[in-house]
């Protein structure tokens, strides 16, 4: 890694951040940062289609992020997505344009994963971080709220509110009408009401706002006297009067109030309110812990090896009371092929061990709902349940490796033929019908190479033999790699050539 340097990008859904971090004794200090006002949410149609003149912005900042990146490898950069490009309905022809632009993967992460970084952030910047606190991110497209004490989040939630959308909604062409703002405010405690109740009851010592929204009107209230210190009730109310007196965000001249942050000061402060009102807040402190420092220490975890993926897979291994013996046995001998298929390391990178190895473990956890077609209880699972560490994309991978397990290939013929997923399932499906009788035979004398577009798997003739019923399995594994157009041939060897 490039002197210990780390870098976090926020695809934010109105701006677009970068933040480099140095690591010194497993702490993070910035060293640099740039932001670009993008306003991507500004362009996204009431049908969820993305305009071509925000996707224009979007990659000309990421162009610049480019420049600013030359010399960092790729495991030392994270970019992160958000509402927006979670609700765009052509989001992913973005994707494959900004990945371009940028030169690196980007992952679009689920609510409460983007809450889960941000509580991560601002945890590491607070005076006292095993307090516990109610920490809010107004951020363009969504808001999120965590309940978290030491480090550990205790309540995640993100909803589908922010202030560009909000601006653009209840405030058209910058005016500012009583109507307006009361309709904004009310919307936004419809939304809380659904989160409200069951925040009070767990209960927090200190409110923190973190993010733009909560930054810009910190700046406005103490730099205008209507607070001595971060955002209150009472300071609200009085900036409120300030909005209706000016009529019209061209005439609002605050100290405090910068020129990109004014189309959407007021959709901010109306999410704000609602907060404050909905949650019966009297005060909220100001944190620079945001997204994007939550992402550098997400980051930092995984370049120590302790990355919080690992653990998620093992509470859901838990929690669907997976059986354990089994589920290693399959790693163990996926994991096994895999290094056959690429015995010199150079063409398999770390990530698909890891997935490989992640979908074996989980590959049962949909016995839990049903047996019958389990393999499709599993997929929905991890496609859809909460997995702290796993992007949207992580999620979707993992499940569509478990997914093609078992039963019809042609389920996954969509898959990209040269996508490294194939060499994958190839290795589960056959560590799966290997394993098939839950006995602790342990990784098998077998070998596997490529073919062609397809595998060859290398059996001891007396091996296979004692076991009829792998081998009938492994001659229906033949006909299911025929229908996807790519061969798997299952040859007996005498011992000696084997070991030869």
């Amino acid at each position: 890694m490039m002197q210990d340097l780390i870098a976090a990008i926020d695809l934010g859904s109105n701006s677009f951040r970068l933040q480099v971090g140095r690591i010194v004794n497993d702490q993070i200090y910035p060293l640099d940062g740039l932001k670009e006002p993008v306003r991507l949410a500004a362009g996204l149609s009431p049908e969820k289609w993305l305009d071509m003149a925000s996707q224009q912005r979007g990659v000309a900042a990421l162009q610049r992020f480019h420049e600013r990146l030359g010399g960092f490898s790729r495991e030392s950069v994270r970019v992160v997505a958000t509402n927006t490009l979670r609700v765009a309905k052509n989001a992913s022809e973005f994707l494959i344009r900004a990945e371009a632009a940028l030169g690196f993967p980007i992952e679009v992460i689920a609510g409460r994963e983007e809450a889960r970084l941000i509580y991560v952030g601002v945890a590491h910047t607070l005076p006292d971080p095993h307090k516990q606190q109610l920490v809010v991110d107004i951020g363009g497209g969504s808001t999120e709220f965590i309940i978290g004490k030491s480090f550990e989040p205790l309540q995640l939630e993100s909803l589908y509110m922010g202030c560009v959308g909000y601006s653009l909604n209840y405030f058209p062409e910058g005016k500012i009408e009583k109507r307006g703002l009361k309709e904004a405010e009310l919307a936004a405690r419809r939304e809380l009401q659904a989160i409200a109740h069951v925040y009070r009851e767990t209960g927090w010592e200190e409110a923190v706002g973190s993010s733009g929204s909560a930054k810009a009107l910190v700046e406005i209230l103490e730099q205008n006297g209507l607070s001595a210190g971060g955002i209150t009730r009472d300071g609200l109310e009085k900036l409120k009067t300030i909005f209706l007196r000016a009529g019209h965000i061209d005439a609002l001249d605050l100290p405090g109030l910068k020129g990109d942050r004014i189309p959407v000061i007021l959709g901010g402060f109306s999410i704000m309110s609602a907060i404050f009102k909905e949650f019966g807040l009297d005060r909220m402190v100001f944190s620079e812990g945001a997204l994007r420092q939550g992402v550098l220490y997400d980051l930092l975890g995984r370049y120590h090896h302790d990355d919080l993926r690992d653990a998620t897979v093992s509470v859901f291994g838990t929690r669907y009371r997976v059986d354990r013996r089994q589920a290693e046995q399959v790693a163990d001998t996926a994991s096994h092929l895999l290094s056959q298929l690429d015995p010199s390391g150079e063409k398999t990178d770390e990530t698909d061990r890891r997935f490989l190895r992640w979908a074996a473990l989980l590959h049962e956890i949909g016995i839990s709902v049903a047996h019958s077609s389990y393999h499709k209880h599993s997929a929905y699972i991890l496609g859809n349940a909460d997995m702290p560490g796993f992007s949207r994309m992580d999620q979707g991978r993992l499940s569509r490796l478990v997914l093609a397990h078992r039963g019809k290939l042609e389920r996954v013929a969509a898959i990209d033929p040269a996508s490294s997923d194939w060499l994958l399932i190839a290795c589960l499906r056959l560590a799966v019908v290997i394993h098939r009788a839950r006995d602790a035979r342990g990784v098998p004398p077998i070998t596997m190479s490529r073919e062609g577009r397809g595998f060859a798997v290398n059996t001891p003739a007396t091996w296979l033999q004692k076991l009829p019923l792998t081998a009938a399995a492994l001659d229906e594994e033949q006909r299911q790699w025929m229908s996807v157009g790519r061969g798997l041939y299952v040859r007996s060897m005498a011992s000696r050539t084997m070991a030869g």
